[in-house]
């Protein structure tokens, strides 16, 4: 019996090295394919008091659908929950101090605008972070802080209708586009008032993801999208 075992030693040993081999094969291959696979985008969404719920919601929903494309993390100067306007509570993620590399911000507009242009620690958090963001995007009166912190500089924006004035002056080197849905100037993308940072998102969508994506998701959330960026019908309200 012990002989019979010695004897087929090398069939044995032959078949445990063909097994190593594929797995080393497997795993080679799997990593790979993971190398070939684009890492996820991050996306901070920045909160801040009494900021418009629909400003954050909206886009979080169009680039929340991008599973495994996109990651959303929310961000505000300190960790933890953050109201909004219409009162309901945002949960923070990350505050400025330990907030990770973002690929992509996000600036909602809101009533607390007011007080935040006047925050040098957002202001100055802004500038340092948009420097490495591929996109920065803001919506309504976002666009108000983007400029305040100079971001917008020589750009083309727009804002919300009804206080569009108020972006105005937070930028005289801006170019401000009153008849403007969305503005897509690079690596700023800024939107008019609430909803239109939906349309705003979806426009950013197609151009990293294909119109087949945005589609996609715009039918998906049966949202009957935008399509023109120089059209706002509320540029009536513009004050």
């Amino acid at each position: 019996m012990q002989s019979q075992f010695f004897k087929n030693a090398p069939f044995r040993l032959s078949v445990v090295l063909g097994v190593l081999a594929a797995l080393v094969l497997t795993a080679t291959v799997v990593q790979a394919q993971d190398e070939q696979q684009p890492k996820p985008r991050t996306l901070g969404i920045v909160l801040y008091p009494r900021f418009e719920l629909l400003d954050v919601y909206g886009p979080a929903e169009m680039f929340g659908n991008l599973a495994g494309r996109v990651k959303l993390v929310m961000v505000a100067q300190k960790a933890g929950p953050v109201a909004s306007t219409q009162g309901p509570k945002v949960v923070a993620d990350y505050g400025f101090e330990d907030c990770p590399p973002l690929d992509m911000i996000l600036v909602p507009g809101g009533f607390g605008t007011l007080t935040e242009l006047k925050n040098e620690e957002m202001l100055a958090w802004l500038r340092g972070r948009a420097e490495k963001a591929e996109i920065v995007m803001s919506v309504c009166s976002g666009s108000a802080l983007l400029a305040k912190a100079g971001l917008l500089d020589g750009r083309r924006a727009t804002s919300n209708k009804q206080y569009f004035s108020l972006a105005v002056a937070q930028g005289e080197k801006t170019d401000w586009v009153k008849e403007a849905r969305w503005v897509d100037d690079g690596n700023r993308v800024t939107s008019s008032g609430v909803s239109a940072g939906i349309d705003m998102s979806l426009a950013v969508i197609e151009r990293l993801f294909g119109k087949e994506t945005a589609e996609r998701i715009a039918d998906g959330t049966e949202y009957q999208r935008h399509r023109d960026a120089d059209v706002d019908p509320f540029v009536k309200f513009v004050k």
